[in-house]
């Protein structure tokens, strides 16, 4: 059996960082995990071939050598999703998709073959035994959470490493705060599962013998879910394999209650970990409250912020507009705390319901919702009802990106976070790849871009004050190239 995993084409978002790759030459952020750890689940007698869409085309030739085509993709993959499967049921392929686009919008897909609707370590064997006798069912599907402690390490020589800025592994599943209009605990649940710190090992053993030196990140929902775990298992492991394998380091996801914990985040930076994106979402007590955010509640949040930079790690976080309890000023709220944080990388969305959350069910019940979601929000779209007026709420939200994203005040911002952030035992250093970067941003942004004041002001203030962060700095430069890229795209 042949088989294509298929990965579909991501729009230019916020966190494509399309604009931001060609800086450094690479196609996309991250390989597609869930597909690399699914070719492992195959039978060893399949032959397998990994179609990134994002980093190559998929081929009549591809197409021609494919007995059987899995597909796997986010909301926001829908529109390639489309054209994908109807190429490949064109060509006479047996199309199998899994994966969160499928999970909730099963129905757009009438020409798909087979679904795998929830986690594969429970499902696929038995799926692949019934498509083995000719008896496999439409769709399979299960309530039950598997343990993930046999889940095998993804197969990484099917991806094309160079062509990726950032390599993934996971964790943990699940997450034990159940925000209103958040669906992974409805995908993974409230106790998080986790892998065994050895597992993780392997992982990057694995992907250090294939050649790869750079960034990874543990793709978790929330990395200290499960905080005895993570202390007493993967830290102590991830500290040990760091040691060893220096240059190497680690980006991921965790809540806001990281900060309250000195020692856990002096382990995550003892073990590499540089960058962390917290869902702050909103400044709001009310909206708060709304949302069902405990964890962000009668807190000082940008404190918080503080304390996580202060301890090594840059903070990157989610921010949300459109609850029902947002007032107009919500917008200049927002601007003040993401200005004030240092947060350089803040992700402004529009609130999007999405099925199968507690969001989705009230405004289904109140007959507010308009239709699916994109899955990408920061297109400027909702897809309900709001209760602000619908051109305020618009308004609002692109003057809050106009007004972060303008030069002036984001450059204002990554000083700020210079500032404030404080790694252990960081060294100037430069490679070539990083002096090709420098010189190229040097003249996209420094010559030609309408930052380059800015941007030249931030080179000499960071040589002067913080040179051993010169290359952090060089880099968020990149990427408010891009976060403005994207804001001309939605009419900003």
């Amino acid at each position: 059996m042949k088989a294509i995993l298929l990965y579909p084409v991501f729009p230019d978002t916020f966190w494509s960082f399309k604009h931001a790759l060609k800086f450094i030459r690479k196609r996309a952020s991250l390989p597609p995990l869930g597909l690399l750890t699914i070719a492992s689940m195959l039978p060893a007698d399949w032959e397998k071939r990994l179609i990134d869409v994002n980093v190559r085309k998929l081929t009549d030739g591809d197409l021609d050598w494919a007995d059987v085509v899995l597909i796997s993709a986010m909301a926001a993959q829908q529109a390639s999703s489309y054209e994908l499967i109807a190429r490949c049921k064109a060509a006479g392929k047996t199309v199998i998709a899994g994966g969160p686009l499928f999970s909730t919008q099963l129905e757009a897909f009438p020409t798909v073959d087979h679904f795998i609707l929830c986690e594969a370590e429970n499902l696929l064997p038995e799926f692949l035994n019934d498509f083995e006798n000719g008896c496999a069912r439409r769709i399979y599907s299960s309530p039950e959470f598997p343990n993930i402690h046999q889940t095998p390490s993804p197969m990484w020589g099917l991806a094309e490493l160079k062509r990726y800025a950032t390599m993934s592994v996971q964790f943990s599943r699940g997450c034990p705060f159940d925000c209103d209009f958040c669906n992974i605990t409805t995908l993974f649940g409230n106790r998080p599962r986790t892998k065994t710190g050895a597992q993780i090992v392997r992982e990057l053993d694995g992907l250090y013998q294939v050649g790869w030196r750079g960034l990874i990140f543990f793709v978790d929902d929330n990395l200290i879910g499960n905080k005895q775990q993570l202390k007493q298992d993967l830290l102590p492991a991830l500290i040990q394999w760091k040691n060893q394998h220096p240059g190497i380091s680690f980006n991921t996801e965790t809540s806001i209650n990281l900060a309250d914990d000195a020692e856990l985040m002096r382990m995550m930076v003892e073990a590499g970990f540089v960058t962390v994106f917290i869902g702050i979402e909103t400044p709001d007590e009310l909206s708060l409250a709304e949302c069902s955010k405990k964890q962000n509640r009668g807190r000082d949040l940008l404190d918080d912020v503080k304390k996580i930079q202060n301890a090594g790690m840059q903070v990157q976080a989610g921010f949300i507009v459109g609850f029902d309890s947002d007032a107009p000023s919500i917008f200049q709220r927002q601007v003040e705390f993401i200005q004030k944080s240092g947060i350089v990388t803040a992700m402004v969305g529009l609130l999007q319901a999405i099925p199968e959350t507690g969001l989705y069910r009230r405004l289904q019940q109140e007959g507010r919702i308009l239709r699916h979601p994109t899955g990408d929000n920061v297109d400027g779209t909702t897809n309900f009802i709001p209760r602000m007026n619908r051109e305020l709420l618009n308004r609002g939200y692109k003057s809050i990106l106009r007004r972060i994203y303008a030069p002036k005040p984001y450059y204002q911002r990554i000083r700020i976070f210079l500032r404030e952030y404080h790694p252990p035992k960081v060294k100037a250093s430069f490679s070539w790849d990083n002096l090709k970067t420098l010189v190229y941003s040097s003249i996209r942004l420094g010559i030609v871009g309408r930052e380059r004041v800015q941007y030249w002001n931030l080179i000499i203030w960071t040589l002067f004050k913080r040179p051993a962060l010169f290359q952090t700095a060089i880099t968020l430069a990149i990427y408010g190239h891009h976060f403005r890229k994207v804001c001309q795209a939605i009419g900003i």
